[in-house]
């Protein structure tokens, strides 16, 4: 069985189907590296937003294209794809880069409040894009989950040569940087280091080959929103006050002399 490292710890139910290959609904911190068998079905609440993450040419893509039939995939290569065909092949693609990922937002930001389950295409070193993704799920009380890729950088460059596509050196050194502090938060906080994430499973490269589909439905449902406060009572209205006025008579001492006119 896989090593789970940190506080967070897979229970036995889970850990029973990452080994039988029975349909595991994480919770927390779920690490499947070096077992060699694992889930073939990875399940989530519905309308879960799960993200994929990884270096560049660990296997997003792949596995996303595998599981595409349970939820729609949000991958940034679309518009870049799409800027690409519009543009004159002598453009840099810095030169459009603003507004690739202006369309890759806003068609992000479309579907996930449509209320489906949603699988997200992230490179993982931008973690105030789960955070946003964690809220915007949230407000529709939907979760947020995330499956990591563990790759090493070797595996990731040969996938990267495979693929024909390959990630500016600078680029891969920064991902590769924020993938390794990150597995390292991981094995010492467990999945509290990432708090917007209801699961976080950690795949490598033998185990993401294992689990073939995703699936969403009912399960553990998130903790409910607390119930408004009623609104306070309008208080009773104040009967109205009777004045009277009584007339006063002030009799004058006749010693007292008369005054000025």
């Amino acid at each position: 069985m896989g090593e789970t490292h940190g506080p967070d710890r897979t229970d036995a139910a889970n850990d029973r189907a990452a080994d039988s290959g029975l349909p595991l609904h994480p919770r927390g911190l779920v690490d499947l590296r070096g077992r060699e068998r694992g889930p073939a079905v990875l399940g989530y609440p519905t309308g879960a937003v799960v993200v994929v993450s990884g270096l560049p040419g660990s296997g997003k893509s792949t596995l996303l294209n595998r599981w595409s039939r349970s939820a729609t995939v949000i991958d940034p290569r679309t518009a870049h794809v799409e800027y690409q065909a519009r543009m004159p092949g002598w453009l840099p693609y810095a030169v459009y880069r603003p507004w690739v990922r202006l369309q890759h937002m806003r068609r992000l930001r479309a579907h996930v409040r449509d209320g489906g389950p949603v699988l997200v295409h992230d490179c993982g070193s931008r973690p105030w894009m789960r955070r946003w993704l964690a809220r915007s799920a949230g407000r529709q009380r939907r979760e947020l989950h995330l499956v990591l890729l563990a790759v090493d950088a070797a595996d990731a460059l040969a996938g990267q040569e495979k693929r024909g596509r390959w990630v500016p050196g600078r680029v891969f050194g920064r991902h590769r940087r924020g993938l390794a502090q990150l597995l390292l938060a991981l094995s010492v906080q467990g999945s509290a280091v990432v708090p917007e994430a209801a699961s976080v499973v950690l795949l490598d490269r033998t185990l993401r080959e294992h689990v073939v589909a995703l699936e969403f439905g009912p399960g553990r449902a998130p903790r409910p929103l607390p119930e408004p406060l009623p609104e306070p009572a309008a208080p009773p209205p104040i009967p109205p006050t009777t004045v009277t006025t009584a007339r006063v008579a002030i009799r004058r001492d006749p010693r007292t002399p008369e005054p000025m006119p």
